[in-house]
């Protein structure tokens, strides 16, 4: 089997996350794509605005009817912060005999060294590198696919245009969006009904 661990914030979950990782399974022949929320990275100073579960719930609107790909809690339950090695670590020892690969952007790949025991994880995964314009410079021993696209989607516009008060949200799940309102999520006063 071929697994693919797709990690983020997720804060929220856009239809842009859903695009990208359709991609990398298309690009790769990948069997499933693991959605994993992570609950601190010990690159990022906050941690995500919403709580775990409704993170989770939001991924999991987000990917209904979609059989390749299922939401996995797996760094949610090991003690913060988010070691992505220790992740690949987990998902192998819960899938033995699965080829594992990593799904990041650009930004994440020009950051590997910083990642903790990065070599370790280069050894478990293959890593798939979503980019724009031209592909980002290879490393040498290090398994990695480049997939070039212009995905606009980002959480930070979509948090910035549900407090501006845009309805709907372009790039968000419909279901996504309502339970937000539901849940005033994101600064939107609780059960705001869509206008």
């Amino acid at each position: 089997m071929k697994l693919c661990i797709f990690g983020g914030s997720f804060d929220p979950v856009h239809e842009g996350h859903v695009r990208v990782a359709s991609r990398a399974r298309e690009c790769c022949g990948l069997d499933r794509v693991l959605f994993m929320p992570c609950s601190l990275s010990p690159l990022k100073e906050q941690a995500p605005s919403v709580s775990d579960a409704r993170r989770c719930r939001m991924i999991e609107l987000a990917l209904k009817g979609l059989d390749w790909a299922v939401l996995d809690r797996t760094d949610l339950n090991l003690p913060p912060p988010s070691w992505s090695w220790r992740v690949a670590e987990s998902v192998a020892a819960c899938h033995p005999g699965a080829e594992l690969f990593w799904l990041m952007g650009k930004d994440q790949w020009d950051s590997l060294e910083k990642w903790g025991r990065w070599r370790h994880l280069a050894d478990m995964a293959t890593f798939i590198v979503y980019h724009r314009g031209g592909a980002p410079a290879s490393r040498e021993g290090v398994r990695a696919v480049f997939i070039e696209g212009d995905e606009p989607a980002s959480s930070t516009g979509i948090r910035e245009a549900l407090r501006a008060g845009v309805c709907p949200v372009p790039h968000l799940n419909p279901e996504v969006e309502s339970f937000i309102r539901r849940e005033g999520l994101y600064g939107i006063p609780r059960g705001m009904a869509e206008k």
